[in-house]
């Protein structure tokens, strides 16, 4: 059975009041869930809150749930959405003014990431993959809301085209057109981060 069918069943056993079917959506969904709200947030701390937040708002409101569009793609308008309000919030800016005593006094986290342990790379290999995601990261956290949202979405999870604009709310043209800004942007970023 395909996923999107899979979760088709999930979803209507779930409206009927089988919270095992929920359940399994949320096991299906959280690790891709929360890698959005990681790169949209750039804080490990707030992508959890951010993820916790996109299922119990699918959950509540999984009666508005269309079956025209993949499950998958709604939780990721969902998630966007509440990552976007997060941004936009005072509390959020306030906080972001604000420097952590507990982490080095940098704010990064070094838990902020689930990474597997690749056996079959040596330490110093390790150690530059981990500084190259640093990189990434960084420069995807400095792109401008909308192109960060757009770059992780299509680049980072995955989401075809159809799927960003579904869960961005936007049209397939300027979908592919912010894209392009935002690629180009994040290269100049790359850039700038590997020279400074």
């Amino acid at each position: 059975m395909d996923g999107r069918r899979q979760d088709s069943l999930e979803v209507q056993a779930a409206l009927r009041g089988d919270k095992k079917a929920f359940e399994a959506l949320v096991i299906r969904y959280m690790d891709r869930i929360y890698n959005a709200c990681y790169r949209l947030m750039g804080d490990g701390d707030e992508a959890r809150d951010c993820a916790q937040e996109t299922f119990v708002k699918a959950f509540r409101s999984l009666k508005a749930f269309r079956f025209d569009a993949a499950f998958g793609t709604w939780l990721y308008a969902i998630a966007v959405n509440t990552c976007r309000n997060r941004l936009q919030s005072a509390a959020y800016r306030a906080k972001r003014r604000t420097v952590s005593l507990g982490a080095g006094g940098n704010g990064d986290s070094p838990d902020c990431i689930a990474e597997l342990e690749d056996r079959g790379l040596s330490p110093l290999e390790q150690l530059s993959r981990k500084e190259g995601e640093r990189l990434l990261q960084r420069a995807i956290a400095a792109l401008p809301e909308m192109a960060r949202t757009l770059v992780v979405l299509r680049d980072i999870e995955g989401l075809s085209y159809e799927e960003v604009a579904q869960a961005t709310g936007l049209e397939l043209g300027t979908v592919k057109s912010g894209l392009a800004r935002a690629r180009a942007r994040l290269r100049s970023n790359l850039k700038g981060e590997a020279m400074g």
